[in-house]
């Protein structure tokens, strides 16, 4: 009897923390069906009547952990194009620094992963209109957390991923020690070669060349793989071409390069918004 009054009360928690905290299309709201801490949502969203026909993008914000200025950044692009945007928030208070945060709590004792937040928020936003899959993108840190979090989550309604302008690589490679490589951690040789073929656009500032950016690693490991974000993001891409090519897999990533746009979520979302709806088109 307890275990099932747990259970409805684990279900209602899921149902009520997608319930609308504001009427209108910008707005927010708390996940708390996962096992890991309670998640606000920023969202902006279409008229009702469009709602279930809109592609859905979680957007993951950066380092200032500024999901709400991340959805801003989309409001306008969900408006001209027909979006769904959801941004959710990891405090630094309950995912501190990178290892918990766009690392995933891997190689640590974190009781549970960042990367597992996803597939539980899909759920939430499908409790506000239907939906069979969403888009994930990323910027900066944000960047580092998609391009991780498909080779460690399984993300079932994942239909692509943007990784925009990340700043450093964990690169598909086990000769590099995690977390710039795959050395030192438990992972299963059908996983590495999973992520290499799921669908993901390298998404990169043409003018993100500044290797005096403050919030640029410049740990020897990643200098190694270039002097700024944009050559790191070309290196990781050619590094995984030649580790796909080695194991047999057909790399399901590609390269977008935006021109004139540096480190600047709000130029790179214009680009993944323009991309992602000429594809809902396509489809």
């Amino acid at each position: 009897m307890m275990r099932w009054f747990f259970s409805l009360l684990a279900l209602a928690a899921i149902i009520l923390g997608a319930a609308r905290a504001e009427d209108g299309p910008v707005g927010q709201f708390t996940v708390t069906g996962w096992a890991g801490p309670p998640l606000r949502v920023f969202y902006v969203e279409p008229p009702q009547a469009a709602l279930e026909g809109a592609p859905v993008v979680i957007v993951m914000h950066g380092v200032n952990r500024n999901a709400d200025e991340y959805r801003d950044n989309w409001i306008e692009l969900s408006e001209r194009y027909g979006l769904r945007v959801y941004a959710p928030e990891f405090s630094a208070e309950a995912f501190p620094g990178a290892a918990q945060y766009n690392l995933g709590g891997v190689g640590t004792d974190a009781a549970v992963s960042s990367y597992a937040a996803i597939e539980p928020l899909f759920t939430a936003i499908t409790q506000r209109g239907a939906a069979s899959g969403y888009v994930l993108f990323g910027h900066s840190a944000g960047a580092q957390f998609v391009h991780r979090a498909l080779l460690f989550e399984d993300l079932p309604h994942l239909l692509t991923a943007y990784s925009a302008n990340a700043g450093w690589y964990t690169l598909p490679d086990r000769n590099e020690t995690w977390p710039y490589g795959l050395s030192g951690i438990d992972i299963d040789e059908g996983r590495i070669g999973a992520w290499l073929e799921r669908p993901m656009t390298l998404l990169l500032g043409e003018a993100d060349i500044d290797p005096g950016d403050p919030n640029l690693r410049r740990t020897p490991e990643a200098l190694a793989q270039g002097p700024h974000r944009l050559a790191r993001g070309h290196y990781f891409f050619d590094h995984a071409g030649r580790q796909a090519q080695e194991r047999g897999v057909s790399l399901g990533w590609r390269i977008v390069t935006v021109p004139d746009v540096a480190h600047d979520n709000a130029g790179m979302a214009r680009t993944a918004a323009s991309l992602i709806a000429q594809t809902a088109r396509d489809d």
